[in-house]
């Protein structure tokens, strides 16, 4: 098989390449990204394309492919969503016109948690729950967007095996550096990356979600190249994440019940002044997002995480106390202060 990989140099897509290239059955793999990195994996060659310019050759680049894995995404700058939208959206809509335009028979798309619409917390909902995204953050309203656009695209190309990925969180060792400067800048890392420096542990109402390990990722979209399936796949690992949780992982036994729009006005305040990238807005969508039932992964992908939630969460950790990383500048490590 040839297999071709966008973002395959960030948090996802190093893991994916990885297990692609390990692959006895992938012939060889191409990684799309903006940079060409300083990494090699076996069988993997790399093209320079940036999905937000209309002069990419994405044709070119899908031809002969057994299928497509996108996983292409910018999270930033979250004070102009206008340049997010160019790349996520309609850079994605690029991807999916050239995969029909090249015959590529599969494509395995990278949705979200963050495409569905607000759901419960204290029971888990499967792949039929709507997709409306939470409208005021960007993050939600760019992946709720794609979803419509693949349901336009499944009617106009049948014979595309289209395949929708719905992870949770995604963390590891080396997406720490990554991560933290995505979403906490350079104010948020210390206290985190030193959990025994924390003198109580906020309990915010409705902040109750799901982790994975990005590797346990992978093998889904590993196996959703493999395996002739179609539709959606809820992807998440065991327990849910909650403020009782952290307290027991971090070993801090006070909890202070915070109402949400004090934490909001805090993080609304930080991200209105440049301290803190992450946006209020996104808070808002955390605070809604559903639990998920995997299910239907199980069952039709033969998939389970390896790894629990809070195996997960202490791996990342450990990563953002060491500043770890990887040999892709997405990825590049840096310590904490």
């Amino acid at each position: 098989m040839r297999i071709v990989v966008t973002g395959a140099t960030g948090n996802v897509g190093t893991s994916v390449v990885r297990l692609l290239a390990e692959d006895e059955e992938v012939g060889s793999v191409r990684g799309l990204a903006r940079r060409v990195p300083d990494w090699s994996p076996p069988k993997t060659e790399w093209s320079a394309v940036d999905l937000a310019s209309e002069q990419s050759n994405l044709v070119e680049e899908f031809t002969g492919a057994d299928a497509v894995v996108h996983l292409a995404w910018a999270f930033q700058p979250t004070h102009d969503p206008a340049v997010t939208w160019r790349t996520n959206v309609l850079g994605s809509i690029r991807v999916f016109e050239a995969v029909a335009a090249a015959g590529v028979p599969a494509l395995v798309h990278a949705s979200s948690v963050g495409a569905y619409s607000p759901g419960p917390k204290d029971e888990a909902v499967d792949e039929s729950w709507p997709t409306h995204g939470w409208p005021d953050a960007a993050y939600c309203r760019e992946k709720a967007y794609l979803e419509r656009a693949l349901d336009s695209f499944e009617g106009e190309h049948p014979s595309v095996r289209v395949v929708r990925m719905r992870p949770a969180f995604l963390f590891k060792r080396e997406s720490a550096s990554e991560q933290r400067r995505i979403f906490g800048g350079r104010f948020l890392p210390g206290p985190l990356a030193r959990p025994q420096m924390l003198p109580f542990l906020p309990d915010i109402p409705g902040l109750r979600v799901q982790a994975l390990h990005t590797d346990d990722a992978a093998r889904a979209y590993w196996l959703a190249v493999r395996e002739e399936v179609r539709g959606a796949f809820n992807l998440a690992a065991e327990p849910p994440v909650d403020a009782a949780l952290l307290g027991e992982m971090l070993d801090v036994s006070r909890r202070v019940r915070l109402p949400r729009t004090a934490a909001r006005s805090a993080i609304a305040a930080a991200w209105g002044l440049h301290l803190l990238p992450a946006s209020p807005h996104l808070f808002d969508a955390v605070l809604r997002l559903p639990l998920m039932d995997c299910t239907r992964a199980r069952t039709e992908l033969g998939w389970r995480p390896e790894r629990t939630a809070n195996q997960v969460l202490e791996e990342f950790l450990q990563g953002m106390q060491e500043g770890a990383g990887a040999r892709t500048e997405p990825m590049h490590g840096g310590k904490v202060g």
